[in-house]
């Protein structure tokens, strides 16, 4: 007996976060994944249903590439945003960010909106949305987001663009504040934040990586691939009725780490003589971006959700270790 496939559309599929949500997707039987991006990406390998899968290589930006994925993709059963421009990337351009980041993300879901009405869309968002003035201790749900960098602000417009349209009924969406995700394979990327990832990955490699403060109890709200990857599934299961019609938002779950107890973990599970690698050296326009982010995000309302939280650095560092031997 045939299985009826759910379609869904990963945009921006050629980074690491598509992937990873693929991989577990494409081990369920009742998805067909439609992966799109400018370069082809990669079907994941190591899957049971890679006949499942599908690479759509185009320019989201282009609205005739935008008319084709949708109507290859039909009907779609849900969708995930995941396209952009990064954090430094960004602010180091203004005009391409609006041009990713906004512009073709609104002509994307207003692209829904004619073919797919009432589809469900998460969008991948993030705690840039946040600036100063910060409370003391955790950033709750009820603080206002004041952004003091482009991709933030960019987020934040979207995220009122989707909370609209979700509340007129012509999408059903979910808007995901992510954590910074750590450790992520791979090659560094154009985020400022990357280096919390690089400063475990490139000495388990046996290469430097530069953290661009001197300030070993500056913290950072992070998550695990494997906790993010549950997540995203649990949302793309969850009952549209848990969150107020128009606030879509979700401050996914994450802790709250020092740039000291990342390196205590890596001495730890990587080895003492990898704390060499690891280069403390001031990047002023790194620091400011980063300065400028929430250290700690109350996590109650997702938790009460149901998503899942990591335990500690120790954690976060083990796991990445643990998967380059597996």
């Amino acid at each position: 007996m045939s299985v009826m496939k759910r379609n869904i559309i990963i945009t921006g599929a050629g980074g690491f976060i598509g992937p990873l949500l693929a991989t577990r997707l494409l081990n369920d039987p009742g998805y067909r994944v439609i992966l799109t991006d400018l370069t082809d990406p990669i079907i994941p390998a190591g899957i049971k249903y890679p006949t499942h899968a599908f690479t759509f290589k185009g320019d989201i930006c282009d609205p005739a590439f935008v008319s084709s994925l949708l109507a290859f993709a039909a009907p779609v059963h849900a969708i995930f945003i995941f396209h952009g421009i990064m954090s430094a990337g960004s602010e180091a351009d203004w005009d391409l960010s609006l041009r990713v980041n906004v512009n073709s993300t609104r002509d994307l879901l207003l692209a829904l909106k004619e073919r797919h009405i009432g589809v469900r869309v998460i969008y991948s968002s993030s705690q840039a949305v946040y600036g100063r003035p910060l409370p003391r201790g955790k950033v709750t749900d009820n603080v206002m987001p004041t952004p003091e960098g482009t991709y933030g602000a960019h987020k934040l417009m979207t995220e009122v663009f989707i909370n609209d349209m979700h509340r007129k009924g012509f999408i059903n969406a979910f808007i995901l504040r992510f954590p910074t995700v750590s450790v992520r394979p791979g090659r560094p990327t154009n985020a400022a934040s990357s280096f919390l990832s690089g400063m475990i990955r490139e000495p388990m490699h046996g290469e430097a990586c530069v953290v661009p403060l001197r300030d070993r109890s500056f913290r950072s709200f992070l998550c695990s691939p494997n906790t993010l990857q549950e997540n995203l599934i649990k949302v793309l299961k969850m009952d549209r009725f848990k969150l107020p019609e128009h606030i879509r938002h979700i401050n996914m779950p994450g802790i709250s780490v020092s740039i000291q107890e990342l390196m205590d973990a890596l001495a730890k599970y990587g080895g003492e003589d990898k704390l060499r690698f690891v280069k403390e050296q001031t990047i002023p326009e790194l620091e400011r971006i980063l300065r400028t982010w929430a250290p700690e995000i109350d996590t109650t309302t997702a938790l009460r959700l149901g998503l899942i939280q990591d335990e500690s650095a120790d954690s976060l560092v083990k796991q990445y270790i643990d998967s380059l031997e597996s």
